[in-house]
């Protein structure tokens, strides 16, 4: 009965009218809209409105949020959608928005605490993604990630393909797939291109993916995902087989947008 109400009211929100306002936004800061065909777009615009209005949005550090923030970020994230089977991310209920980088307070001490190792001292952060909790990002990088694609750096995707990838309750780098057989390829390519980034990047050679992909599969997944949007053209020629499983879990095809707009059929 709750999801009978919640679709019925999900399907009002996606037939009110997409604000004129918020389609500039899109137009002037997420460079990949542009390249979406018509269908795409609008089914892109109706996403965004249920996930504007369904999740709880916050500002930050000072920081007083705006529709244009909010739509920049809304479109980011419903374009990993676009292709695929969800429920508008139901494992994200709240967005917190900061300003600029976030330095974490340092890690405190327990006064019972036996420290056997040095502790890890508090990096800047453009983005993090929580298994039981909300999404945080930071306005500036959102902004450049999203007008500057050919940097291959979009804090949006990222996290919200941890999210994606938290869905089956782990964060492993393994998204929900629909089959054995896609996850039994996923698996094997994924592996293979994992420890190749791995050996890379530990030898201090130079990377096409991010070396902060080595970190762990959850990362690889992240970065693999801000490439499959950002540099597809690249990332097909570089990886192929990547680039392969990752449009089979998309169902999209970012390389064949770039194709046809370059050539002046999109």
């Amino acid at each position: 009965m709750f999801q009978w109400i919640r679709n019925r009211r999900r399907a009002k929100v996606r037939q009110r009218p997409f604000p004129g306002r918020w389609e500039s936004f899109i137009r002037a800061n997420v460079a990949h809209y542009c390249m979406l065909s018509a269908a795409e777009r609008a089914e892109l615009r109706e996403l965004m409105q249920v996930f504007l209005e369904e999740k709880d949005w916050e500002g930050c550090g000072g920081l007083e949020l705006n529709d244009e923030m909010r739509v920049t970020i809304a479109a980011q994230a419903c374009l990993l959608l676009l292709g695929l089977p969800h429920n508008y991310y139901r494992n994200v209920e709240s967005i917190l928005v900061y300003p600029s980088t976030i330095i974490p307070p340092e890690r405190q001490i327990g006064f019972f605490e036996r420290v056997d190792a040095p502790v890890e001292t508090a990096l800047p952060l453009l983005g993090q993604a929580f298994l039981r909790g909300p999404v945080i990002l930071v306005w500036d990088a959102v902004l450049h990630g999203a007008r500057h694609p050919e940097l291959g750096h979009n804090v949006v995707y990222h996290e919200f393909a941890h999210k994606l990838d938290m869905l089956d309750g782990a964060a492993d780098g393994t998204p929900p797939l629909a089959d054995p057989e896609q996850l039994a390829e996923w698996v094997a390519v994924c592996s293979r291109a994992f420890k190749e980034l791995r050996h890379r990047a530990s030898g201090g050679e130079r990377t096409f993916l991010d070396s902060y992909g080595a970190t762990n599969e959850a990362e690889f997944f992240a970065v693999a995902t801000e490439e499959f949007f950002d540099r597809p053209l690249p990332l097909r020629e570089e990886a192929p087989d990547l680039y392969r499983v990752l449009s089979s879990y998309y169902r999209q095809n970012p390389a064949g947008r770039v194709d046809n707009a370059c050539s002046g059929d999109g």
